[in-house]
């Protein structure tokens, strides 16, 4: 079976920036499983996904705007530090989360202050180009709550 819509598709993966430096890996762990076509991983991971059977291993490059998408300097602001959530001491250049009303999100700490921080709340990979190593370990029909859901269930996806 191909990957393409309505497929749930495990894979492993290495993520590496553009100086070949190892960022993540599900090596090690339980494969990722996503819904194809349900916007659960960044546009062009699925892009390269699509036609892919079970056994491929292949390496996606993707610009920014088909990944994380570009920085916006506009996205830059200043909080009460009763907002983030972090451990230890606040610095520049720790990613932390934010609690927001759609939840906790990740942000990069620009300056740390007594009672505020200035942050960035774009994607700590926007900007980047970055490398996909990847491993397709299956592909299978998705399930019918699955599809309801608008993502994968089990090992590597969503519990419920």
């Amino acid at each position: 079976m191909q990957a393409g819509p309505d497929t749930v598709v495990r894979f492993h993966y290495t993520l590496r920036d553009e100086a070949g430096d190892e960022l993540e890996t599900s090596r090690g762990g339980d494969p990722t499983a996503y819904l194809h076509g349900a916007n659960n991983v960044i546009p062009g991971l699925e892009e390269a996904m699509a036609g892919k059977t079970a056994g491929d291993v292949f390496t996606a490059t993707l610009p920014p705007e088909k990944a994380y998408g570009e920085r916006d300097p506009q996205r830059q602001q200043r909080v009460p530090i009763k907002h983030l959530i972090f451990k230890g001491k606040l610095r520049a250049g720790q990613v932390v989360q934010l609690n927001t009303s759609e939840g906790a999100r990740a942000v990069s700490v620009i300056k740390a202050g007594r009672h505020s921080a200035d942050i960035d709340t774009n994607h700590p990979l926007a900007g980047k180009t970055l490398s996909f190593d990847v491993e397709i370990v299956e592909v299978r029909a998705a399930t019918t709550e699955e599809l309801s859901h608008g993502h994968a269930h089990g090992s590597g996806g969503h519990q419920h």
